[in-house]
């Protein structure tokens, strides 16, 4: 591969995993708006985003192609009620100031997939791989431990964010066209809220103040650009690399989390982290050899 193709690969996707990491920061100033009228305004925003990009880029012959196949946007309304209500939980732990359990839920990611791989696509683990399963259900117990109750912000997110995955997966259709439709799907459910609200005479998408509304109308936008950022780096970068890069997101967040915001972190709580390291190292480890057993063969 050419060397310029692989620098423009990781420099996509560092944007991509940079902006989710650094999520946290733009949505604390937000915090003034209740989580669910941020993914209102997010939703709507985002979605007139992207048709402003579709149109840029006379892309939506491949989109309204994919709007026309029923399957594709049955499967994509579920994808929109799955990554919905990860945005919901998320925004509602930014709120909450616990980004640190939403930081472990997206170190669980990963951990997640294979699991579902496992349990849905029936594929078979190897080693490395059921060791890593275990180390992060070990983690759940020590967070369970460490807290008294289940981490449920975390296997949440975790949950949520790999079932959105897994249905994405099965979906033929590009990022952005995919990202159009799913926003498009959240819009009834929105605009009934919006009604609701409304009569209680509370405006969703009205009534803050010009800087407020303004940060709103990005949110669509960060919603948006690193999802576009993500499929370039895909197109340039083998699954390997794109897989190690997955980490600056979580990380950013724990960082975030305890060196900006101030959470605390038990010692206790850190075991936990170092059982999901450890197992991140070893599903790391798998798919490398993975690659290279598939490049060898």
């Amino acid at each position: 591969m050419d060397p310029r193709t692989t620098l423009a690969g990781i420099a996509f996707g560092l944007g991509a995993y940079g902006i989710w990491g650094f999520f946290p920061l733009f949505f604390r100033q937000l915090g003034h708006v209740s989580p669910m009228d941020v993914l209102c305004n997010r939703a709507v925003w985002g979605c007139v985003f992207v048709s402003l990009i579709l149109t840029a880029r006379r892309h939506w012959g491949p989109t309204l192609a994919a709007a026309r196949r029923p399957g594709t946007v049955l499967r994509l309304f579920v994808a929109a009620l799955l990554v919905g209500s990860n945005w919901l939980a998320f925004l509602w732990a930014v709120d909450q100031r616990q980004v640190v359990a939403s930081s472990l839920g997206y170190f669980l990611t990963p951990l997640v997939n294979v699991l579902l791989g496992m349990l849905v696509l029936k594929e078979r683990l190897n080693g490395k791989e059921w060791a890593s399963v275990a180390l992060a259900l070990a983690a759940v117990g020590s967070e369970f431990l460490t807290l008294g109750s289940l981490p449920w912000i975390s296997i949440f997110l975790g949950a949520s964010f790999g079932l959105y995955g897994l249905v994405r997966k099965q979906v033929q259709v590009d990022a952005l066209s995919g990202l159009w439709l799913e926003t498009l799907s959240m819009l009834p459910l929105i605009g009934i809220y919006a009604l609701w609200q409304g009569g209680q005479g509370h405006g969703v998408f009205t009534g803050f103040d010009a800087s407020t509304q303004s940060m709103l109308a990005a949110a669509g936008a960060i919603t948006a650009l690193p999802l576009m950022f993500f499929a370039a780096a895909t197109q340039r970068l083998n699954l390997a690399t794109v897989g190690m890069l997955m980490y600056i997101n979580p990380t950013l967040q724990f960082l975030t989390a305890v060196l900006i915001f101030g959470e605390p972190l038990q010692p206790a709580r850190l075991f936990t982290f170092a059982l999901i390291w450890a197992g991140l190292g070893l599903y790391s480890w798998s798919g490398w050899q993975k690659y290279r057993a598939a490049r060898a063969g």
